[in-house]
């Protein structure tokens, strides 16, 4: 990034490393409000804990990633198979990773199935509910823990629902208000899923793996932020630029 600055015509200075690991360092970075606008806490949820605790700098905040994709009574099963692999399996390490799938229990029956066997092939843990266990004996029990987990690995809690209201109710109380995905071909039912879902980011019938500043245009990406004031979502370059207003007049005055 450096080199790239410099040989722009820019001051390379402009984006630096802070050479130390020592930990205080992160107290005294977190009162320089005369040096430092902005902070985009980057770790794990204690790390970010402290920041939005100690700061006296305005905070980005970038919470864990409990990202859900619920499976509609109207939802195309093929698309379902596909979006469900791809939102857990692509790249499970990722904020943007299905942790939890829940399924309508209008459809979980003929739906879960191969899904359950295609996770299973890709060599995901499978963790559900008794309604899931009810239709595939080799899923693990899921606990109340399950629901509250970002796995960031190859694990998958699995809750058969009745419908759209229990799954928005669901991603309420469990979900960190990043990225959630319905796969439905029912317009009324996707529409009130984005309108009811409170996360950063809302799909639909697409994985949650788009979750991405590059995957929405922005270009590179410094996090997704869970905050509910702008900027929410991707933050990339332009979330971080500041602006002011230049004024010239001659001689007006304001009645």
């Amino acid at each position: 990034m450096r080199a790239g600055l410099r040989g722009g015509g820019l001051p390379e200075d402009a984006i630096q490393l802070v050479p130390t690991r020592d930990r205080a360092a992160v107290g005294l970075i977190l009162v320089m409000s005369g040096v430092i606008d902005i902070i985009v806490p980057r770790g794990g949820a204690s790390l970010i804990e402290r920041v939005q605790r100690e700061s006296r700098i305005p905070v980005i905040a970038h919470l864990e990633g409990l990202c859900h994709t619920y499976i509609d009574g109207a939802a195309d099963p093929v698309k379902a198979r596909a979006i469900v692999l791809n939102a857990k399996m692509r790249r499970v390490s990722i904020c943007g990773a299905t942790e939890t799938l829940l399924v309508d229990r209008k459809v979980a029956a003929t739906v879960l199935p191969p899904i359950l066997a295609d996770l299973r092939a890709a060599g995901c843990d499978l963790r559900g509910d008794p309604e899931v266990l009810a239709l595939d004996s080799k899923v693990t029990p899921a606990t109340e823990q399950d629901w509250r987990t970002e796995y960031l690995d190859a694990i998958l809690a699995i809750r058969v629902v009745d419908g759209v209201e229990e799954a928005v109710a669901h991603i309420e109380r469990f979900g960190s208000h990043h990225t959630d995905a319905i796969v439905t071909e029912d317009n009324a039912v996707a529409e009130r899923f984005l309108r009811e879902v409170d996360s950063a980011i809302v799909l639909v019938n697409a994985s949650t793996q788009f979750a991405d500043g590059g995957e929405f245009g922005m270009g590179a990406e410094i996090g997704i932020s869970t905050q509910r004031l702008p900027p929410r979502g991707p933050v990339g370059a332009a979330e971080l630029t500041t602006y002011k207003y230049l004024v010239r007049g001659s001689g007006q005055v304001r009645p």
